[in-house]
């Protein structure tokens, strides 16, 4: 069965092609960093826009990397939620559409399912039962999973997610837009011992997390002083570690908690390599693993999409037609 994804959740337009013999034939994304720089953050409407004028030409690329044709597609998936309503409007809108016309069934996916099973497009890929530390955008959640759409919720964030708290701290520090990707470069230049951040949550019960207390000790850290290249990596740093403390802690009671020895981590913070570094020598500690999608999949794509697809639907369901799309949508819910 061959799945066309689209991703259009918030500021990449992502498709790919994704074949359940041959895997994935071929994907096409494009980036909207450039587009939103100069406003330090996502304007909705303009990535709606651009979402539009990027959609069909990308459709075409993947086609022609994968060799494949619209006819020979035989499941559309497109994500449905959560994200920018506008967004998600002109993915679903073009899914069913394209839908339409070839006679195809459309289905919408849930974005966080995407990155959740988008590790096991890797080698090795984990088997069920593991522990997931989902850290995308707005979200950093801890579930346990069972199977495809068996995901049960042990810990979520009260408040900053820790991607948010990354890009609002590169903020105070003057840095980039994306703050998340900038502020890690600078932390690789700074002292992680230099400021004694706090570590919220970490040692309370439970698996939740908050992450604002900490963006407002960064602020009163750099409130009023001078912030040279040097203090401002040594910020960087010490911000990032306690993050990273927080995250791996957690994540490794979990595991205990479950009496589970795998863990997944999927999301776009999980492409920083302090926290990969840290996860991966916690388990190996306690003799467990942990898998990641590879680097590019970090991020929202459209061959995350695709998997989804084709693990919830082995078979194309039938019929197209009325569609919505859920910018807000518990994903223990899917």
């Amino acid at each position: 069965m061959l799945t066309l994804g689209i991703e259009t959740s918030c500021d990449e337009t992502g498709l790919a092609l994704y074949d359940t013999e041959a895997g994935l034939v071929g994907e096409a994304l494009h980036s909207q960093v450039a587009l939103h720089a100069a406003y330090g953050g996502v304007v909705p409407e303009l990535a709606s826009r651009d979402h539009i004028r990027r959609i069909v030409p990308l459709t075409r690329q993947a086609l022609a990397a994968s060799g494949r044709q619209l006819a020979d597609i035989d499941l559309i998936a497109y994500t449905a939620g959560p994200g920018l309503a506008g967004a998600l409007l002109v993915g679903a809108a073009f899914a069913q559409g394209l839908a339409l016309a070839l006679g195809r069934p459309a289905v919408g996916i849930h974005h966080l399912e995407g990155h959740l099973l988008s590790p096991l497009l890797a080698r090795p890929a984990p088997d069920f039962p593991f522990i997931a530390l989902l850290v995308s955008g707005g979200h950093t959640q801890l579930l346990r999973v069972d199977g495809v759409g068996r995901y049960a919720l042990l810990g979520e964030t009260a408040d900053d997610a820790a991607g948010e708290a990354f890009d609002k701290t590169a903020t105070l520090l003057g840095l980039p837009y994306p703050g998340g990707p900038a502020l890690a470069l600078e932390a690789a230049r700074g002292n992680p011992r230099a400021y004694d951040f706090p570590r919220p949550l970490l040692a309370s019960p439970g698996l939740d997390f908050s992450f604002s207390g900490l963006k407002t000790a960064v602020l009163h850290a750099v409130r009023g002083r001078p912030m040279g290249e040097q203090a401002r990596a040594d910020v960087a740093a010490s911000f990032q570690a306690a993050v990273v403390d927080v995250l791996c802690g957690k994540c490794v009671r979990a595991l205990e908690q479950e009496g589970l020895s795998r863990l997944v981590v999927a999301g776009g913070v999980g492409a920083n390599q302090s926290l990969r570094s840290r996860l991966v020598d916690a388990a190996r500690h306690r003799g467990g693993e942990v898998y990641f999608p590879p680097p590019r999949l970090c991020t929202d794509n459209g061959a995350m999409v695709a998997f989804a697809a084709s693990l919830r639907f082995p078979r194309p369901p039938e019929g197209t037609g009325a569609f919505s799309v859920r910018p807000r949508w518990d994903l223990t819910s899917a």
